[in-house]
Order: C-alpha cells, then sequence, then structure tokens
C-alpha cells in the first residue's frame, strides 16, 4: 500500500473505531475491477459474502427483540430496509470508505468510489474483515454503531422497505397471482451486471439493473408496484 493509501486506510480504522487485520483490511478494500487489472489478485468478494452474513444476523437480532409484537413480515421489511444498498451506501459515505477502495482505472473514471453497489459491497467487506479479526461481539458493536440510525429510520418506514415484499402482497391482494423474476446477467465477471424483469399476470409490469441480482429486482419491484397499485 503506497503512503497516501496508508494514510486512508489509517483515518478509515479511527471511524470504524476499531483496529482491523492489516492483510484483511486491503483485502476488504480490493474491488474486483483493481484485481483484474493487477493480474488475478484476491477480491474482496468472499469478504463481502461474509460480512452480509454477519450484518444480517446482527440486524436480525436487534429487530427480533426491539419489537416483540411485530410479525414476520414486518421485521423482514425493516431487516430489508436496514440492509438496502442504497442504505449501506450511505453508511459507507458517512465512514469515508468510498477514497479508500482500490479500483481499476475503468471504475476510477467513472466516479466507482461514490457508485452505490461498490460502496455497499465494501462495506460489508469490511465487517467481514472486523468479523475475521475480533468476532462477532465486536462486530456487533460496529453494526449497532454504524447501522443504528437505519434501524431507527425503518421502524417509522412503510412499504419502500421491501418492494419484492410489497409487490408480492398487492399482488396477492388483487388476486394477480405471484410476481415471477426474470433476470439476465451480462459482462465479465469483474464488471457484472443484472438485468430483472418482473412479469405480472404473465405481463411484464417493471424493470430494474444493479451489480447484483437482488438490487435488480428491487428496483423492478418497485415499477411493478407503482402500476399495479395504480390500477383500479
Amino acid at each position: 500500500m503506497t503512503f497516501a493509501g496508508q494514510q486512508h486506510a489509517d483515518a478509515l480504522i479511527s471511524r470504524l473505531g476499531v483496529q482491523v487485520d492489516p492483510d484483511l483490511l486491503i483485502l476488504a478494500l480490493t474491488h474486483r475491477s483493481f484485481a483484474y487489472e493487477a493480474g488475478g489478485l484476491p477480491t474482496n468478494e468472499r469478504l463481502e459474502f461474509l460480512g452480509d452474513s454477519v450484518l444480517g444476523v446482527v440486524v436480525t437480532d436487534r429487530l427480533y427483540h426491539a419489537h416483540p409484537d411485530l410479525p414476520e413480515g414486518e421485521l423482514a421489511k425493516m431487516r430489508a430496509a436496514c440492509v438496502s444498498q442504497r442504505a449501506l451506501a450511505e453508511v459507507a459515505r458517512q465512514i469515508e470508505l468510498g477514497p479508500c477502495i482500490l479500483l481499476g482505472k475503468g471504475e476510477r473514471t467513472t466516479g466507482g468510489h461514490d457508485k452505490d453497489s461498490i460502496l455497499c459491497d465494501a462495506f460489508e467487506a469490511v465487517l467481514g474483515a472486523i468479523y475475521l479479526t475480533h468476532g462477532i461481539e465486536v462486530s456487533r458493536e460496529v453494526v449497532l454503531r454504524l447501522v443504528g440510525p437505519s434501524l431507527e429510520a425503518a421502524a417509522q418506514s412503510g412499504v419502500a422497505l421491501d418492494w419484492k415484499t410489497s409487490l408480492q402482497e398487492a399482488c396477492a391482494e388483487r388476486g394477480l397471482g405471484s410476481p415471477v423474476y426474470d433476470v439476465v446477467g451480462e459482462g465479465p465477471d469483474h464488471a457484472r451486471r443484472f438485468t430483472a424483469t418482473v412479469l405480472v399476470g404473465g405481463e411484464p409490469c417493471g424493470s430494474g439493473t444493479g451489480t447484483a441480482k437482488k438490487h435488480a429486482e428491487q428496483e423492478a419491484a418497485s415499477q411493478a408496484y407503482a402500476a399495479v397499485t395504480a390500477s383500479p
């Protein structure tokens, strides 16, 4: 890591409030575009996978205990809001994660340091690195400190918490059957992009794109929800 890069990493550690194994931190910040251009270095995707699970467990546990009277469906919506790409990207911006991420030239020139998808993935990877360094209890403290405001906001929000669940409920109420998602992935592994189309009653009703299938599906579901609920 260069001197400037080390400065960014040190500042990030200070904002996180915990030490992180240096090698794991570098790995957490290595986007696949950088790894590809560097000749096939390991990427942060495995740590992202781990961090996503750690985040899910901590958030689910907190919601379960904080809202004992809410049904499973409402808890699922609140969790979806807290761990959405947009919400996690905002947390990443608050801790100034963007400048620390190692990106390939193409991503750098197109503003990759401030893309929701890249910020979200890197944040989850950093959580994975924290978990491997300290275990679940320290990870829990970090997650609740950083994601806590989203948990509070989720308690005040409505259908936008989880468009797929909201669309499913709206279709059921109108006797339209279950929505069906058709997802197509395009591009090389280091720049994969997904396009989702949602069918309601066999007809296309919304579409969305994203670097992950779940994000493309949520965008498609939000369009379909607006169309379905606008119908008399």
